[in-house]
């Protein structure tokens, strides 16, 4: 959470700083007004006005906190602690970022997701892992506006997603199923990375991005 929140708010600026307080309320009470009300009373938030910044639903709710994990992920590390790793590093350094942020909260995150598996929040849902993809690959320094935007942003969308659903039932000390299953899946990426260079240096994609996406969704694979 924020450390104070300004004298007079706008409604993005108290999402943001009730966002981490709701997630963890959310673990209890579910995605929901109560949820929103508990956490204003602790963080000394007017009710009306938390009740006004959270009035579109438990979706919109999960969203702010998303882009609150967004956040902190980006203060993690400086532009220059970046630049000094190999882009295979600053992934993995950006992605266990934010399960490291989101570790506290894993109840909340457990049921955010149950209701983002809903079909009518699908397409919400796959926004929000795409935006998590596209922070993640500009802070490591991408700059592509090509295919390979696309192709990058879908492969890390795949592995940040299949790396969820072992984080959330990982009891390993320091979550080691975790970064090992995290590690085996980047190096996916960059074998493909690798190999598609050489294929469409040769005039063409001839990889297909759904059967490769949907590899990463296993543990095994």
């Amino acid at each position: 959470m924020s450390a104070s929140l300004p004298e007079d708010p706008t409604l993005d600026e108290v999402r943001a700083f009730l966002a981490p307080e709701l997630a963890a309320q959310a673990a209890f009470d579910g995605w929901n007004e109560k949820a929103v009300l508990a956490a204003a009373e602790l963080a000394g938030v007017d009710t009306d006005l938390a009740r006004l910044a959270f009035n579109e639903g438990p979706v919109d709710m999960i969203d702010a906190w998303f882009q609150a994990i967004d956040m902190q992920m980006a203060e993690k590390y400086s532009p220059e602690e970046l630049a000094a790793m190999k882009v295979r590093q600053r992934i993995k350094a950006l992605v266990e970022a934010r399960l490291e942020a989101l570790e506290p909260y894993r109840e909340g995150l457990r049921r955010a997701l149950a209701i983002l598996a809903a079909p009518p929040h699908l397409r919400r849902a796959a926004k929000m892992g795409w935006r998590a993809a596209d922070k993640m690959w500009r802070l490591a320094g991408d700059t592509a506006t090509d295919y390979n935007h696309y192709s990058k942003r879908t492969l890390l969308s795949g592995v940040y997603g299949s790396s969820i659903s072992v984080f959330l039932d990982d009891e390993s000390k320091d979550f080691a199923e975790t970064r090992a299953f995290l590690d085996r899946r980047i190096e996916n990426i960059m074998q493909f990375e690798k190999a598609k260079a050489k294929v469409t240096g040769r005039g063409g994609d001839r990889f297909s991005m759904a059967r490769f996406v949907g590899r990463l969704r296993y543990r095994g694979a």
